[in-house]
């Protein structure tokens, strides 16, 4: 199966050279002890800090690309999402397209008004990740997405996380839950002190 995310010699300060190709519909967890370098890993593929190496997506080079247009493509979701307005709905450029998957991960529609301070640690992770599907993007980089979530909006979210895949995208998750990795991903990487090696899941 082609690659939708090729990695090759991906390094900053933190972060020893890393090779990855991801495929479409593959998921790749990321694991390892906190400081390891694991949100180090996903910034530089989404290009949020300074680092070198050669990425490409569907097999155009990072560099041929506009940063907000590889950003759109390459999503990079924190695991505590920035809020910079006052209310839920100012942070969406479409609600129409965010609004299916806000639903689908057990928030109600009329959340869009809410004030951001009445927002739970798991009400904010869940539109995070809303906000960044909205993009439609080919790969979703995401920060232990389910950490402060009860059962049900966790399996929730691994739902509309397997929707993806079955529709081609790639996703890089990092997780401290061992069963949840089993659950939809095929592979795994484990992170010490900025290195990375292909495991077991």
């Amino acid at each position: 199966m082609p690659s939708v995310l090729t990695i090759r010699g991906l390094t900053r300060p933190g972060l020893e050279p890393i090779d990855l190709d991801l495929a479409s519909g593959e998921c790749v967890v990321v694991r390892g002890p906190s400081g390891a370098g694991k949100s180090l890993f996903l910034r530089a593929i989404a290009d949020l800090d300074p680092n070198d190496g050669h990425i490409a997506l569907d097999g155009d080079a990072r560099e041929a690309m506009p940063a907000p247009d590889w950003r759109r493509q390459v999503t990079y979701v924190a695991a505590e999402a920035a809020w910079w307005a006052d209310d839920v709905g100012d942070h969406f450029a479409d609600w129409t397209a965010a609004e299916a998957f806000v639903e689908a991960m057990l928030l109600p529609a009329d959340c869009r008004g809410w004030p951001v301070a009445r927002l739970s640690t798991g009400e904010k992770q869940r539109l995070g990740l809303a906000r960044a599907l909205a993009l439609s993007p080919r790969v979703l980089l995401l920060d232990e997405p389910t950490s402060g979530l009860d059962a049900a909006a966790q399996e929730a979210v691994e739902d509309v996380m397997k929707d993806r895949l079955d529709g081609g995208a790639g996703i890089i998750v990092v997780t401290h839950d061992p069963a949840q990795a089993r659950h939809f991903a095929t592979r795994c990487l484990d992170f010490e002190d900025g290195r990375a090696s292909e495991m077991a899941l």
